[in-house]
């Protein structure tokens, strides 16, 4: 996601809200770093409600969930290379106590803007895998 030519950033819209903000749908996403590793989910209503996501494949080279029929259909789209993915990350006292939650994603709809966090049931992945683990 790029920024808009007038320097507004672009509004990403959820589908659904996420769990435990049921208020907040709409949210911005903002690069917090040069090398697109971190980034701030803010919300566009509620500026003080943020969360720090990354994309995994810097932390997690090998993390390739299976995105279940029902999310791309909520998001209008049946092409996995629109999607963006997503980590919510839980800061710690260091980076080695910094994790990321691998079982709920967000995906994005990089061309709607529409996105949707989805909990992989059935699936082993961890709530709070370590970003050391990939290092």
């Amino acid at each position: 996601m790029t920024q808009q030519p007038d320097g507004e950033l672009p509004v990403i819209e959820f589908v659904a809200p996420l769990p435990g903000f049921p208020r907040h749908r709409a949210f911005a996403l903002v690069r917090l770093d040069e090398d697109g590793l971190l980034y701030a989910l803010t919300s566009v209503d509620d500026p003080g409600l943020r969360f720090l996501v990354a994309p995994p494949a810097p932390f997690f080279p090998a993390y390739a969930p299976e995105v279940p029929e029902e999310a791309l259909e909520l998001l209008g789209t049946d092409d996995l290379a629109r999607i963006l993915l997503l980590l919510v990350i839980t800061t710690g006292e260091s980076v080695a106590e910094s994790t990321a939650n691998q079982l709920a994603p967000i995906l994005i709809d990089q061309v709607s803007r529409k996105a949707l966090q989805v909990v992989l049931s059935g699936s082993d992945l961890p709530v709070r895998a370590e970003l050391t683990a990939a290092a």
